[in-house]
């Protein structure tokens, strides 16, 4: 038996080691195969093509791990990977954000203004008139605000699918009974189609719309069926002006550098936290900021919701589905949308709603 040697054991360090690499290999896989898939050039069969390669030159870097030593083939194999490795780093680079693009015409402008003593001019406000989710009038406008009449927030938000997830708008109201709602948004291209996996591989650019509830809030819930709810935010005057501001400053930043949407880091609801957490700096980090459709329960902890005793009381008196619905006179959408909100008195509805200053 001496004569006998045992079998050589492989240290626990390699093991480790191998794990890790076998671990980090398949995750850049997986990110690599999605981010060419959404944004290689040339459509789907190069698309798959581009994958496909870089899939076997993945995997064959994984069983180049498990031959012994540094054999010519193992060498090989490390080396075509890592290259791969280099080129679609490269070419990720190269993915930027741009302004000029085939837009869909709700996203074909860009809101933008200027801003001299309490007067907000705000260029390419979106007012369309919508028949049915394909069969609108295009308009895009100029108006002014004076923000010493500035006196109310509300948060709107639409779901269209999960409880969880819902898209965050926020409306300005103004003493003469006016509304302005900004809206992060996507800009989509003509034949995009919305993909939350799109959003994490730089599909969309982000774009900030500012629009007439009209518009912005009766499109979703008369003409593509989404839900709405409306809450009344608690801020005091200067903080509702600091987020107006916010909101003007990260559209013109829009304008001059052009940025991408990200489903996590910049959303809808992430985008109006930051600017949030500039105003009231020291915002708790919370998971409902990414599930947005919970928003209403962060404000409720936070102490920024009134007029209700509980979060279920206030979903239930905030949703204006019904009411949006059920509005003939656009001139009254906004009180309409607006009867019975927590926090919202009777004084808070005009007889109709004001006129703004157009340009």
């Amino acid at each position: 038996m001496g004569g006998q040697g045992s079998p050589s054991r492989i240290p626990e360090i390699v093991i480790v080691v191998l794990i890790v690499l076998i671990a980090a290999t398949v995750l850049a896989m997986a990110w690599g195969a999605l981010a060419l898939w959404v944004q290689a050039p040339g459509g789907r069969r190069r698309a798959g093509i581009a994958v496909g390669l870089w899939v076997a030159c993945a995997c064959a870097f994984v069983a180049s791990l498990f031959l012994p030593g540094w054999s010519t083939v193992r060498v090989a194999l490390t080396v075509v990977f890592l290259a791969a490795v280099a080129a679609l780093a490269l070419w990720w680079r190269s993915v930027r954000p741009s302004n000029d693009r085939n837009w869909i015409p709700d996203v074909a402008q860009q809101t933008h203004g200027e801003v001299q003593g309490e007067i907000v001019t705000l260029q390419n406000v979106r007012n369309f008139n919508w028949r049915s989710a394909q069969d609108f009038d295009v308009r895009w406008e100029t108006r002014r605000y004076d923000l010493s009449r500035l006196r109310s927030v509300d948060m709107a938000l639409s779901y269209w699918s999960h409880a969880t997830i819902a898209h965050t708008l926020v409306s300005f109201g103004f003493d003469d009974g006016q509304y302005v709602v900004f809206s992060v948004e996507i800009r989509r291209k003509q034949g995009d189609k919305f993909s939350e996996i799109g959003g994490f591989f730089r599909q969309y650019e982000l774009s900030i719309v500012a629009a007439d509830e009209r518009d912005i809030l009766r499109v979703r819930t008369n003409m593509r069926g989404e839900d709405g709810y409306l809450y009344r935010v608690r801020m005091p005057p200067a903080a509702m002006r600091s987020l107006f501001l916010a909101y003007l400053d990260e559209a013109n930043a829009l304008v001059r550098k052009p940025r991408f949407y990200n489903t996590i880091t910049a959303n809808c609801t992430t985008i109006v936290y930051k600017m949030v957490d500039r105003i009231v700096p020291g915002l708790p980090m919370d998971y409902r900021l990414l599930a947005s459709g919970l928003l209403p329960e962060y404000l409720y902890d936070l102490g920024a919701l009134e007029g209700a005793g509980s979060v279920s009381e206030y979903r239930r008196l905030g949703r204006y589905t019904d009411r949006a619905r059920a509005n003939v006179d656009l001139e009254r959408f906004s009180s309409d949308i607006r009867r019975g909100v927590p926090g919202i008195g009777p004084s808070c509805h005009p007889a109709r709603q004001g006129r703004w200053t157009r340009l």
